[in-house]
């Protein structure tokens, strides 16, 4: 099959929720099409029925639209190479497998598990099923003609193997890693067709990828060692293989391959789900991302997806694993968000609140603490602490700030001021006239403006910082703001 415009594909297994390894995966090949023009295809590899997870194909169809990666071919469209989910290839995965044992590249093995176990027993963790052990086996290599063509007829369960070739080499380049290279020494007689009549994932892929004219595979350094099986595979269909990149792992601040318990120790999230849920920034996911392991080639960090299309080339992909650097990621979170309308961030921002059990009130008022809170806030999951003062009064009051701005004359400032922003109604009752009154007060008390502003604060918000006072004072409103102070003046005159 000859292919001119370059084809990849991103082809995940339904075993659990995506990972942000496999949308980075996803990532690096939708980026390397668009780059060269070509085609990004998605295949569900869902042969493992033992492992299948309810929802987790639904999980990786949204968690691509999530970020914006649609795909060009997939489950559902008529790209012309479906079906692309492999449930749904069962016939032509056998068809190929009884092609290479025709051919002399397989072999049925009829070794149950336990006559399996008793041979690794024997041998030690060394063994495997390959050029050396194959012939102490129970396959149709060591078998008659005759009785294997009855234990087939009979309905036998069997397996069918790779034949590995003796004394040879697996060589290949690795657009990423170089040259590679394994002696077939070191490779099993892999299984290809499981006693169920399901493919095993090396032979379904590489059928797959080559009757979907894949050109290039982009995929995770896990995967390296299925290379050279994979290679073999292609030889012996006499088939010309894809290019092959394989991408640097990611890897866990505290070192090692980034795992789910490692992740948890760090407080980092493993799923691209969590991130959702956690109402994250598509494009801060991405654009963070695309940065585990590639670079542009100057200082640029902040990319759009249109932009990272433009720029990506698998020869700026690192060899060695990139740290997953949770910081960074709030850096590139904090950037888009706060680049986005306070409207928009309105439904995220209530789910976040009610999750606290807060009330958030009218559209126009959450949408003003939120303009106020996004210079402060990296996501929107610490909304809630960083602007509780927004949405319920203060019952208690921060203790250093208290020691620090509540002094012996503060109540009667505080009295003074109120007195004077009491006579603000309705539209009055603004951030420069409040700013203003508050000047005027401390001008006549003859101090300086910390003395009043931090304790009308702390009254106001129960907490020493935060946004600018006068305009949550404004957003609050007359009445509740009145209410604040005069409780704090109350309280912590006792």
């Amino acid at each position: 099959m000859t292919i001119s415009q370059v084809r990849v594909r991103f082809a995940p297994s339904p075993t659990g929720w995506l990972h942000i390894g496999g949308l980075r995966t996803a990532l690096y090949n939708y980026l390397f099409a668009r780059r060269n023009g070509g085609t990004f295809v998605l295949r569900i590899e869902d042969t493992d029925q033992k492992r299948y997870v309810e929802g987790a194909e639904a999980d990786i169809l949204e968690s691509l639209r999530w970020a914006g990666l649609e795909a060009d071919e997939g489950p559902g469209s008529n790209g012309g190479y479906g079906p692309y989910r492999q449930s749904e290839r069962s016939e032509l995965y056998r068809r190929y497998a009884a092609q290479l044992v025709e051919s002399g590249h397989a072999y049925y093995a009829f070794d149950t598990q336990e006559e399996i176990e008793a041979a690794r027993e024997a041998v030690g963790e060394t063994f495997k099923y390959d050029a050396i052990t194959r012939n102490k086996m129970k396959n149709s290599l060591t078998l008659s003609e005759a009785e294997v063509q009855l234990r087939l007829s009979s309905g036998e369960p069997y397996v069918i193997r790779l034949m590995v070739p003796v004394g040879d080499t697996v060589a290949f380049e690795d657009m990423v890693r170089g040259k590679v290279r394994f002696e077939a020494s070191e490779i099993d007689d892999q299984v290809l067709m499981k006693s169920d009549g399901l493919p095993t994932y090396h032979l379904a892929n590489v059928v797959d990828d080559h009757e979907m004219g894949i050109t290039h595979v982009i995929r995770g350094e896990e995967w390296l060692p299925s290379a050279p099986k994979h290679m073999l595979l292609y030889r012996a269909f006499g088939w010309t293989p894809p290019v092959m990149a394989h991408l640097p792992l990611i890897m866990s601040p505290a070192g090692g391959k980034l795992s789910k318990r490692k992740a948890e120790e760090q407080g980092i999230m493993v799923n691209v789900r969590d991130y959702i849920q956690n109402h994250y920034e598509a494009q801060a996911l991405v654009n963070f991302l695309a940065f585990l392991g590639w670079n542009p080639g100057d200082e640029r960090e902040l990319f759009t997806l249109e932009e990272l299309c433009e720029v990506f080339e698998l020869d700026r992909v690192s060899k060695s694993g990139a740290v997953f650097n949770n910081d960074k990621l709030s850096w590139y979170n904090a950037h888009y968000l706060r680049a986005r309308n306070p409207e928009e961030l309105l439904p995220a921002a209530r789910a976040e609140l009610a999750k606290h059990g807060m009330e958030a009130g009218d559209d126009a008022f959450l949408a003003g603490a939120i303009g106020l809170l996004l210079e402060r806030i990296e996501t929107l999951a610490q909304l809630p602490e960083a602007g509780a003062f927004f949405f319920k009064a203060p019952e208690q009051y921060d203790e250093k700030a208290v020691k620090k701005a509540w002094k012996a004359d503060t109540a009667d400032l505080i009295n003074t001021y109120l007195a004077e922003i009491s006579g603000l109604g309705g539209a009055a009752f603004e951030a420069a006239a409040l700013k203003a009154a508050l000047m005027a007060v401390i001008e006549k008390a003859g101090v300086g403006m910390g003395k009043l502003m931090l304790p009308v604060r702390l009254a106001v918000t129960g907490v020493g910082g935060g946004p600018d006072l006068f305009q949550t004072m404004q957003l609050l409103g007359r009445e509740e703001v009145l209410g604040r102070i005069g409780s704090a003046v109350q309280k912590l005159a006792d």
